[in-house]
């Protein structure tokens, strides 16, 4: 299940954000997810509590949006969405196309539940 790895990693990076802009606590995390990236959202799903336990994003909300397999054709230059098992130009047919989306993750936002107060720290007058 290296979807385990994989939720990890995100809330590793999501600590990091979460550090690096002083918030507390994480709200919800977004992926977007094409269907040729080769992860299970329903796996991802079921491993995000049990990896964000006692972390910033143990209340976090996962939310997963799917991208569009889209192919740009060699024969036609046309742009079109395609069916992940039928990588053909939608225009012409062919099976000569390069694959321009729908096989990357992303993390995509995170949203904060608090943020830490920083105390302003007041600079002698000269």
């Amino acid at each position: 299940m290296h979807e385990l790895a994989i939720c990890q990693s995100i809330l590793a990076q999501a600590v990091v954000i979460a550090d690096a802009q002083r918030a507390g606590r994480v709200k919800s995390i977004t992926l977007r997810i094409g269907p040729l990236a080769g992860v299970e959202p329903d796996l991802l799903r079921a491993a995000f509590p049990l990896v964000a336990a006692g972390t910033a994003c143990e209340a976090a909300t996962l939310f997963i949006e799917t991208i569009d397999v889209t192919v740009e054709c060699h024969h036609c230059s046309t742009v079109s969405e395609a069916r992940p098992n039928r990588l053909l130009c939608a225009a012409c047919g062919t099976w000569r196309v390069t694959l321009r989306s729908g096989d990357e993750m992303r993390l995509d936002s995170i949203e904060f539940l608090e943020f830490a107060v920083i105390p302003v720290v007041e600079s002698a007058n000269v």
